[in-house]
């Protein structure tokens, strides 16, 4: 249940519109809802009303029944959701279940909307250094358009040709965030970090050669930064860096006046 569900329970019960026992069912789904046939997991159904944002489903390590049960679940008391590192089979079993999910093989992603999206606010630039950071990307992408947040995605300007970074630094400086992803040394960050006045968002990814261990190599490169304003999250973590910008850009639009 979000807050605009909740609060229409509870005005319905200050009209007289709704008694009291129809309204304790209603809210009955708080805070958790148990999914699947056996209880194998129970949902977290407040978490929007404490966060902003639903729980998301972590797909991997789940069996493709218990990833659709925890969707179905959400869905049933959420206006969306979000499933991430979705394999194919995970895929097919939360669409039998939610046949209106979007699926997006490349990030491993599906994502579903009760109602159609509203109007974006405000505008991230998810950044990729290379073809292979993409499917990170767009995990932070599919995220970002769960926020209703605008985004911009920029592909393929990673430090070994500066001239395709430098023809899109317009675009990376009317952002009201910036999120990019790199392996290999993660030296796009700092770049970038040092030519723009906005936050970046940092996100190692586990592309490169031996000697980048998984990630690590640019999880260091990026906490060592010495270019400021620059917030890391874990490697391959596209949906904590696309949580991370959307608070950003809703914290900003709440601070304007005549707010969004």
């Amino acid at each position: 249940m979000d807050r605009a569900a909740l609060e229409t329970v509870l005005m319905r019960v200050k009209d007289g519109a709704l008694d009291v026992d129809a309204a304790l069912e209603a809210l009955a789904q708080l805070p958790f809802r148990i999914a699947g046939e056996h209880g194998e997991s129970l949902v977290d159904t407040h978490r929007e009303l404490r966060c902003g944002f639903p729980e998301a489903v972590y797909a991997a390590s789940k069996s493709p029944e218990q990833a659709a049960d925890a969707a179905a679940a959400l869905a049933a008391v959420h206006d969306r959701l979000l499933v991430t590192r979705a394999a194919p089979e995970h895929a097919r079993a939360v669409l039998d279940r939610l046949p209106d999910a979007v699926h997006d093989p490349e990030a491993r992603c599906l994502a579903w909307r009760k109602d159609p999206a509203p109007a974006p606010q405000g505008r991230v630039c998810v950044v990729s250094a290379g073809t292979s950071d993409r499917s990170v990307a767009g995990e932070a992408v599919a995220t970002l358009d769960l926020f209703d947040v605008g985004v911009e995605r920029i592909d393929d300007v990673g430090v070994a040709g500066l001239h395709r970074l430098l023809a899109r630094l317009d675009s990376l400086r009317a952002a009201d965030v910036v999120v990019i992803c790199a392996g290999m040394e993660g030296a796009l960050p700092s770049v970038i970090g040092g030519l723009i006045a906005v936050p970046v968002v940092a996100v190692p990814t586990s592309v490169g050669y031996g000697a980048s261990y998984g990630g690590l190599a640019a999880l260091l490169a990026m906490l060592n930064s010495c270019a400021a304003g620059i917030g890391v999250v874990n490697v391959d973590n596209g949906f904590g860096a696309g949580v991370l910008a959307g608070r950003i850009v809703r914290t900003a639009a709440r601070a304007r006046p005549g707010r969004m």
